[in-house]
């Protein structure tokens, strides 16, 4: 009995997937189940966290919960909330701006630059201006690589530099200079204020100054960057979260062929 009533309540659930109103899923299709966490400058107390809940349905989150909350210092109270998103979003209208190469693994990208190039490819790489994060970078090209995708150091036809940290941008241009470079790889890993769209500017900027804009493929990846970003910016292609050296380095071989031989 109980399990016949168990089954005509999940046959009660909303099933239907329209890409045209999605929301989040959570246990069951269109609940727009949610979990949000955030800090507030309020003591810890009981109307933390009726505020908590009250900014909750202000941002459009329908029986907002909080599960649990805790004074970080005194006069600031961290919250991880639950609530049901009353809003939906249009899927079918997205279109998302992508770096337009075909990703290859290491061999192929090896093969490709020995028959199409027929010379090592110089890359020159770092976390430039305050960024002293050097996650990014290395796991582009170092040579372990990361998640399995080994770094462009590991290429045979690429001569790779990680250059490291808090390079600054002269510094930067200096060497690209002093090795010819074919590809500069800028990381912005952690900023404040979106300082990182500064360094970012200013870099695109000097090299123009130099005349060597055109002369170099330039490339920016991190957290926060994307490839509608970073074309803004000036850059050639942007690679976010996910992106691995297989990537950045398919792209560089292929863009590299398209100046080189049309």
């Amino acid at each position: 009995m109980s399990g016949g009533l168990y089954s005509m309540e999940r046959n009660d659930f909303d099933q239907t997937l329209d890409l045209t109103r999605i929301k989040p899923y959570g246990d069951t299709m269109n609940d727009g189940k949610t979990q949000i966490s955030f800090t507030l400058p309020v003591p810890c107390n009981d109307e933390a966290i009726e505020a908590a809940k009250l900014l909750m349905k202000k941002m459009g989150f329908e029986n907002p919960q909080v599960v649990f909350y805790k004074e970080l210092t005194p006069g600031f109270t961290f919250f991880n909330c639950y609530g049901s998103c009353a809003y939906t979003v249009d899927f079918t209208t997205i279109h998302v701006p992508k770096v337009d190469s075909t990703v290859w693994d290491m061999d192929e990208t090896d093969t490709f630059i020995r028959e199409h190039i027929g010379r090592k490819i110089v890359v020159v790489g770092a976390s430039t201006g305050t960024d002293a994060h050097t996650v990014g970078i290395d796991a582009i090209m170092n040579m372990k690589g990361y998640a399995g995708h080994y770094g462009i150091e590991r290429y045979e036809m690429f001569e790779a530099l990680n250059m490291g940290s808090q390079v600054p941008n002269e510094e930067f241009i200096a060497k690209a200079i002093e090795m010819k470079a074919d590809a500069l790889l800028v990381s912005q890993t952690v900023t404040q204020k979106d300082v990182h769209i500064q360094n970012l500017t200013e870099l695109v900027e000097m090299l123009e100054a130099e005349g060597l804009r055109s002369k170099v493929i330039l490339i920016c990846g991190g957290p926060r960057i994307s490839h509608e970003l970073a074309k803004e910016l000036g850059y050639d292609a942007g690679f976010s979260m996910n992106s691995y050296a297989n990537h950045v380095a398919s792209y560089i071989a292929q863009e590299l062929n398209k100046r080189l031989n049309g």
